[in-house]
C-alpha cells in the first residue's frame, strides 16, 4: 500500500500550494477576474464570485488585490481577456490528471502543460480521456482530532452533505456542488475548522504509486503549480511516504 492516505495527499498540496504566496495571489485574483467577468461583481448574487473571494481571503490575499481584479473585470481599470479550459492527460505510473487552465493564449499553454507532463514520464491526452473517472463534488476536510465523528456527520448530513468518511488523521465529507454553501455556512455556524473547503473534482478509485514515480508526480505537481495558467490540478494518487519526505 501506498500509506499516506488521498486526503492527507489533499492536505499537504495545499499547504505546499499556500507557501507560494505570490503566484496563488496571481492564481486567485485571475480567478477573481474571470467570476466576476462572467456573472457580475457582487458575489451576494454571483454564488462563483462570492467562492473565489472566500478561497482568496482565505489564504490572506489583499483586499485590495481582491478589489483591483473585480474593477478590471468590469472595466474600470481596463478589460482582459481569459478562456477557461480543461486540460486532460496521465502521469507517471498512469495516474489520471486534470488541470484547470485560464489562459489567454491557448496554444502557449498547451506547449507548456504538455512539456510538464513529458518532462515527467506521463502525456497530455485529448479531452475526456481521464474526466470519466472523477465526479465533481463539494469537499471539505475536517481534522479528526477537532470533532467527534457523530455530531460532524449530524451536522453535515442535516446541512445537505451526501457522506463522510474517515481518511486517516481527517474526516472526507463530500456534497452536491449546490450544497456546498449550506454545509460550509453549518460547519462555521458550529465552529468547526476545515483544513480545506471548495468544489473539487474527487477522484473515483486511486492508484498507489511506488517511490519513484511518486517523486514525478510530485514533480509535475511542482511544475504545473509553478505555470500562471494552470488554476488547479485534480489527481487520483496515493504518493508513498517516502516520497513524500523527500
Amino acid at each position: 500500500m501506498a500509506g499516506h492516505s488521498h486526503a492527507a495527499n489533499v492536505a499537504a498540496r495545499k499547504n505546499a500550494v499556500d507557501a507560494k504566496r505570490g503566484k496563488l495571489f496571481s492564481k486567485l485574483c485571475r480567478a477573481i477576474y474571470v467570476a466576476a467577468r462572467t456573472g457580475g461583481p457582487d458575489p451576494v448574487t454571483n454564488l462563483r464570485l462570492r467562492y473565489a473571494i472566500d478561497k482568496a481571503k482565505g489564504v490572506s490575499c489583499p483586499k485590495d488585490n481582491i478589489e483591483r481584479s473585480i474593477k478590471k473585470a468590469t472595466g474600470e481599470l481596463g478589460a482582459e481577456s481569459y478562456e477557461e479550459v480543461i486540460y486532460e492527460g496521465y502521469g507517471p505510473g498512469g495516474v489520471a490528471v486534470l488541470c484547470e487552465i485560464l489562459t489567454d493564449n491557448r496554444n502557449r499553454t498547451a506547449g507548456e502543460v504538455r512539456r510538464a507532463f513529458d518532462i515527467c514520464g506521463g502525456n497530455l491526452g485529448s479531452t475526456g480521456c481521464v474526466s470519466y473517472l472523477f465526479d465533481y463534488k463539494g469537499l471539505f476536510l475536517v481534522e479528526a482530532a477537532k470533532v467527534e465523528e457523530d455530531r460532524l456527520m449530524e451536522i453535515v448530513l442535516e446541512a445537505g452533505a451526501d457522506d463522510l468518511k474517515r481518511d486517516g488523521d481527517y474526516y472526507v465529507v463530500t456534497s452536491d456542488p449546490k450544497a456546498f454553501d449550506d454545509v460550509r455556512k453549518a460547519l462555521e455556524d458550529h465552529e468547526i475548522p476545515t483544513e480545506s473547503a471548495e468544489t473539487s473534482y474527487l477522484p473515483q478509485t486511486t492508484v498507489d504509486l511506488d517511490v519513484e514515480n511518486g517523486k514525478k508526480m510530485l514533480k509535475l505537481r511542482d511544475l504545473l503549480d509553478d505555470n500562471d495558467d494552470v488554476q488547479n490540478i485534480y489527481s487520483n494518487e496515493n504518493i508513498p511516504e517516502e516520497a513524500m519526505a523527500s
